[in-house]
């Protein structure tokens, strides 16, 4: 993903409503929600749900279809993946795991905690304390 691109999303996700709206369409799966049912569950005007949606849309966050006379909108699930993914890329200097679709940032062997096997624990760096 383009640098540009990522700062595009991380814009827009930067104003707490739009915040609110991608999170609730996150939560809401492929199915997404209506207009309406985003501007009633948030509290939002609906001009100012509109110029926020299409902030998003603009962003490439979420998608919008048409169903009968209503417009659904949901999460662009892809996307949200490939701006983490941007972000977290080669994550305390391990490559990205691509078959995943997700960075590979878990700890490292030596920050396991072996007191429960009854060996002594032992001092691990400060990376592998922070899990990467």
């Amino acid at each position: 993903m383009e640098k540009k691109a990522v700062l595009s999303a991380l814009t827009a996700l930067s104003q707490e409503t739009r915040l609110d709206i991608f999170r609730l369409l996150v939560q809401a799966g492929p199915e997404g929600h209506s207009a309406g049912a985003i501007a009633e569950a948030l509290g939002v005007a609906p001009a100012t749900l509109s110029f926020h949606l299409s902030n998003l849309t603009h962003a490439g966050l979420i998608v919008q279809r048409r169903e009968s006379r209503s417009l659904i909108y949901s999460a662009d699930y892809d996307r949200m993946t490939a701006v983490l993914g941007f972000l977290s890329e080669n994550c305390c200097g391990r490559p990205a795991n691509t078959a995943a679709r997700a960075p590979v940032c878990a700890p490292s062997p030596e920050a396991v905690n072996t007191e429960d096997q009854g060996e002594p624990r032992h001092e691990t760096p400060a990376r592998s304390r922070r899990g990467c």
